[in-house]
């Protein structure tokens, strides 16, 4: 059976942005699981391979895991990140992209934590290491350069939720260049975390900003289960004021009955008001 992508390969100057928990691989569940790793496997490569994102902000991957989603994207997909431990091994937050359409310039993975610089260390309640990978990239077609951040909040700890908002206003605060920030929240986008993060302006919420909805509001939680408009919206999407939000979806696909994983991937077609007016060149090697 084939299946039509929900947003697809864009040219520029538009750009694909997804966000995607993909689930760590467990082990001891029954043969039958949804939620086994071999099972979900051949399903994360369909979706990745029919919606191509320019940029994707992933977690909870292990290592291997990692691998297989760059693979799984293309030839032409190269990531950053590494596990959130203090081996630098375990789940993280990887963030994949399109080298053919972006040049990495710079990148940083952070500790969410009084000691960032520090792999591994914890604060403010979270009994796990958290983390938000930082980097920056010129378009290749526009010449426009912009930052993108990918994180996973603590699902525990409220404090730590909190906090770990505050550092990433700090890290949009550090500079003036457009930003786009995916992640797994861990809390409602009626939350207080979100409402940090949106409330003053420093960055929308692309859903509550999309010009075209190409979903229905799914909670982004399904677990397996039919998605349903009453759980909550906890993968999010969010820019800087500056960045014009064309469409965005929650991808509710299941190939033949089954899920890819236990969240829905959150999307968006962004574009910068820098590259508007621009006539788009093609992206060089």
């Amino acid at each position: 059976m084939t299946y039509a992508p929900l947003i697809g390969a864009i040219a520029a100057p538009d750009l694909h942005v997804m966000s995607f928990n993909i689930r760590r691989r467990m082990t001891r569940l029954i043969p039958r699981s949804p939620d086994r790793w071999e099972h979900r496997q051949p399903l994360i490569r369909r979706m990745l391979e029919t919606e191509q994102p320019s940029i994707l902000g992933a977690q909870e991957a292990l290592p291997d895991q990692a691998s297989f989603v760059r693979h799984a994207l293309g030839d032409h997909y190269r990531s950053v990140g590494y596990g959130r431990n203090a081996n630098k091994r375990g789940e993280g937050c990887p963030l994949f992209y399109d080298r053919d359409r972006l040049e990495l310039l710079d990148w940083a993975q952070l500790a969410l934590s009084d000691s960032p610089s520090v792999p591994g260390s914890t604060s403010w309640g979270n009994p796990t290491p958290r983390v938000v990978v930082n980097a920056t990239f010129r378009d290749r077609a526009t010449d426009v350069h912009f930052r993108a951040l990918n994180t996973h909040f603590d699902q525990f700890s409220r404090r730590s939720r909190m906090m770990s908002a505050d550092e990433i206003l700090r890290l949009v605060a550090e500079s003036s260049l457009p930003t786009v920030v995916t992640g797994d929240f861990n809390t409602d986008a009626e939350s207080l975390p979100h409402a940090r993060l949106t409330g003053a302006g420093a960055l929308v919420d692309c859903w509550n900003g999309s010009e075209t909805r190409l979903s229905e509001s799914w909670g982004t939680f399904p677990n397996y289960r039919a998605p349903t408009l009453e759980r909550k919206r906890i993968d999010w999407i969010l820019v800087t004021p500056t960045v014009e939000v064309l469409r965005s979806a929650i991808n509710v696909t299941r190939y033949e009955g089954a899920w890819p994983s236990d969240h829905a991937p959150v999307q968006a077609v962004i574009a910068f008001h820098e590259a508007r007016g621009k006539h788009p060149t093609p992206p060089t090697q």
